[in-house]
């Protein structure tokens, strides 16, 4: 049978744009749909805006260093909407960037929403379209539990576009998120609390580094809120709410951010019509080579849940168009030894596995820990402290993981990420000459066991 396209790709995120580019440079004839925004939530309502944001909260501590390098500045004044105007117009430009490199690959964009009617057929605002391949590549959606109130607490998605920067914030979530978003409103100047229901925030992270940036954000007067979890949320007489907590006390605030998960975005998508099936956690079920339980049709990115990052979104698009369109430059995604950072304040940088996982998987293992006060820090009165940690299989002398808290953390885990992937050793790290004076050399210096 004929068909209209090869590949017709729901969703123009980074999973989905980098499959129709590749896969249209193969030679197929490629669509994509998308209802939103080009480039989807990294480039819109993600990673790309709440970057600029943390760099613009991050403008305050470069002040408050100012004068132990003889700099005297007048007393600094932020604008929200300068900021977020200025955001706008960047995220802007990536839109056009995306929408020329679909257009310039011989993809055919589709402006709608769609909506699968069947194994090989896409319906889009009225219009059908038949496909050898569909690909979903639709992303998550963030959601609020379902409190009385709840529709008074606003998401990541509407705090990109606030007309004004709160007074008083409350971030609730323990994940990267809430604590990468409670750094940005407490730098920008915002009376934040950070409210979790476990004992500590980033489960699944390195214990020392959960730690070691909880004690960070102490000396930075974030209010830390641990086992803290709303019941409900009133708008009071003035505009402010009122957030009545499941032990009784009461926070008022300007703003209630909830920041406690994604789903898959699968509304009105016409699952129902295919023989696709969702895992026990409502994510789209898939094999190793993202085939869903209909033979036709494919999912990668954050719809499947399984390593929802941008970078991994992008591996597993170009996998896709590989082994339809190029199968013999196909070649699996490896999901061990992705670097990941968190841009807290101060940032985490992490790749390989934590102590506790090396420890569960059976490992004999040595740590290596390391806490100083940067170099940059010291003509300031500041105290915080950087955290690095190396994880070694005490056996092998295999480096399992290594680990950062501080200044730079993202951009100096990702070189280590390759030497993991090499399958480095710490003898290795330590014949390696560092660079001077930095503190990325505390890496290959670290010579002491600490347990």
């Amino acid at each position: 049978m004929a068909y209209d396209f090869d590949l017709f790709v729901i969703g123009a995120g980074s999973g989905g744009v980098r499959a129709a580019r590749f896969a249209a440079g193969f030679g197929a004839k490629v669509a994509v749909a998308e209802s939103r925004y080009l480039g989807g939530t990294c480039v819109n309502v993600g990673c790309v805006p709440k970057k600029l944001l943390v760099y613009g909260a991050h403008v305050a501590d470069e002040l408050e260093q100012a004068a132990g390098f003889g700099w005297t500045l007048e007393e600094g004044h932020f604008d929200w909407g300068t900021l977020i105007a200025n955001k706008n117009r960047e995220i802007e430009r990536l839109n056009g960037i995306y929408r020329n490199l679909l257009v310039n690959s011989g993809v055919t964009l589709l402006q709608g929403h769609a909506r699968i009617t069947g194994a090989n057929e896409v319906d889009v605002d009225g219009q059908r379209y038949s496909a050898a391949n569909i690909l979903i590549a639709t992303g998550g959606w963030p959601q609020v539990p379902d409190i009385p109130g709840k529709e008074l607490a606003i998401t990541s998605n509407e705090a990109f576009y606030l007309k004004a920067l709160p007074r008083r914030v409350l971030v609730v979530g323990g994940g990267y998120i809430a604590v990468e978003f409670a750094g940005i409103f407490q730098g920008l100047g915002a009376a934040t609390s950070l409210l979790y229901r476990g004992d500590l925030f980033l489960r699944g992270f390195d214990g020392s580094v959960r730690t070691h940036l909880k004690e960070e954000l102490e000396k930075r007067g974030l209010d830390l809120q641990f086992n803290a979890d709303i019941q409900r949320i009133d708008k009071l007489p003035d505009g402010s709410l009122k957030a009545t907590l499941k032990d009784g006390r009461e926070l008022v605030a300007d703003c209630v951010f909830y920041a406690t998960g994604r789903r898959p975005m699968l509304d009105n998508l016409g699952l129902e019509n295919t023989g696709v099936e969702l895992d026990e956690r409502g994510y789209i079920r898939v094999d190793e080579q993202y085939q869903t339980t209909a033979p036709s049709i494919l999912a990668i990115g954050d719809v499947i849940g399984r390593v929802q990052l941008t970078p991994v979104a992008l591996a597993e698009g170009m996998a896709v168009a590989r082994r339809l369109f190029k199968p013999e430059q196909y070649r699996p995604v490896d999901y061990q030894n992705i670097p990941t950072a968190v841009f807290s304040q101060p940032p985490i940088g992490t790749v390989g596995l934590t102590e506790e996982q090396a420890l569960e998987a059976g490992h004999k293992v040595q740590i290596f820990e390391s806490r100083f006060r940067a170099m940059k820090l010291t003509l300031t009165d500041i105290q915080e402290k950087t955290l690095m940690k190396l994880v070694v299989d005490a056996d092998t002398d295999k480096v399992l993981g290594c680990h950062m808290v501080g200044p730079d953390a993202g951009e100096i885990v990702q070189g280590l990420g390759i030497a993991l992937k090499a399958g480095a050793t710490k003898q290795q790290f330590d014949d390696t000459i560092g660079v001077h004076p930095t503190a990325a050399e505390e890496f290959v210096t670290m010579r002491t066991v600490t347990r």
